[in-house]
């Protein structure tokens, strides 16, 4: 049991420097008067791998930390919680809609792609979509339609290059071997 405690902690702190490393370090940012408007990466993928094999709390926890060091490595301006909130549900959804008990009695009629899909989008039209602009505009006073705009195009396009690349992660060995902590893992779709 302590291995297999201490196995699930590294692969959760090796998921969240892969976060820190491919937000901050590996990502295009676009500002909009002096603050950072729109992020394309892959910074979100590793949120969403945490809460889909440790769940939903260990995917927020590695989203909040993992905000927090890349301020601490990379400041943007200002630290500002709200950001921190955003990036916590963005590993706290996915792995909402792979408990066992949420999953078993709503999605798993959809298979796992379905949930997967639908635990993605659901993340990131909510953190992509609406907390982060409306926190852009809260706190920056930055207009809604500037920020808005660029990000109805960008987060459909995060949304099925996160699915596309979380399936073809599934395939590869050394993340298969997570798979049988997963409540679908006896189910194939």
């Amino acid at each position: 049991m302590l291995r297999q405690n201490t196995q699930n902690l590294v692969i959760q702190a090796l998921l969240l420097s892969l976060c820190v490393v491919l937000s901050r370090f590996a990502s295009v940012r676009i500002a909009f008067g002096g603050v950072e408007g729109v992020r394309i990466g892959l910074g979100a993928l590793p949120l969403i791998m945490a809460g889909v094999f440790f769940g939903p709390v260990s995917g927020a926890v590695v989203g909040a930390t993992a905000d927090i060091v890349g301020y601490l490595l990379s400041p943007l301006g200002p630290y500002m919680p709200h950001f921190t909130l955003t990036a916590a549900l963005q590993g706290f959804i996915p792995g909402l809609f792979f408990t066992s008990r949420l999953y078993s009695l709503r999605f798993s009629r959809l298979g796992n792609r379905g949930a997967l899909f639908i635990g993605i989008s659901l993340s990131q039209v909510m953190g992509g979509l609406f907390l982060t602009p409306y926190f852009l505009h809260l706190l920056f006073e930055i207009p809604l339609n500037i920020v808005l705009i660029p990000r109805l195009v960008s987060v459909p396009i995060q949304i099925i290059l996160y699915f596309y690349l979380f399936s073809l992660l599934l395939k590869a060995p050394p993340v298969a071997v997570l798979m049988p902590q997963l409540p679908y893992r006896q189910k194939t779709s």
